[in-house]
C-alpha cells in the first residue's frame, strides 16, 4: 500500500439560487460539501457569525473529523489486540478563540470524551490504556496544531 493517499472534497455556494449574495449584509452563509460518490452535506458558518444553525459548520466538521478519525484508530487497535468492543460514541468539543500570539481567532483546544462500552472480563485499564495509542495514531490528531485531549470512559457490558 502507497504511503501517499489524495482525498477530494468540493464546495459550492450559493447553496440555492435564492440565497442573499454580498455586498447584502445578510448574504447567505449555506453552501453544499461533498466529495466524489457521498451525498451533499449541508454547510454554513456558526450561528455568531451569520450562520444557518441547521447546517454544520467548519468547527463542527473539524470537531467530528477528530472525534470519527480517533474512533476508527481506537477500533483498529482493538480488533489488533482482539478486544470486543461493543459500543462506541463520544462527546467531542472543540473551543474557537483567540490566540494571545497573534489575536486571531482559532480552534485552540478540542477534547474527546468517548464513551466505550466493552465485553464482561476486558481489562478496563487495557481499554483506556487503548486511546492513547489511539490519539499517537491518529491521522487527523496528528495534522492539528492545537491540543486534542482525551477523557475516556470505559464500562462493561
Amino acid at each position: 500500500m502507497s504511503d501517499t493517499h489524495t482525498f477530494e472534497a468540493t464546495v459550492r455556494w450559493p447553496a440555492d439560487p435564492a440565497q442573499k449574495l454580498p455586498p447584502d449584509p445578510a448574504f447567505s452563509r449555506n453552501a453544499e460539501l461533498g466529495s466524489p460518490g457521498h451525498p451533499p452535506l449541508p454547510g454554513s458558518s456558526p450561528t455568531v457569525f451569520g450562520g444557518d444553525a441547521s447546517r454544520y459548520n467548519p468547527e463542527e466538521l473539524v470537531t467530528l473529523a477528530l472525534a470519527h478519525c480517533h474512533m476508527l484508530t481506537y477500533l483498529a487497535v482493538a480488533a489488533k489486540k482482539k478486544m470486543a468492543v461493543l459500543a462506541y460514541e463520544d462527546r467531542a468539543t472543540a473551543v474557537l478563540a483567540k490566540d494571545p500570539a497573534t489575536g486571531k481567532m482559532k480552534i485552540v483546544s478540542a477534547e474527546l470524551r468517548p464513551r466505550v462500552t466493552v465485553a464482561r472480563g476486558t481489562n478496563l485499564d487495557d481499554a483506556r490504556a487503548m486511546h492513547a495509542k489511539a490519539h499517537e495514531h491518529c491521522f487527523v490528531a496528528n495534522s492539528v496544531n492545537f491540543p486534542v485531549t482525551n477523557a475516556p470512559e470505559i464500562v462493561e457490558a
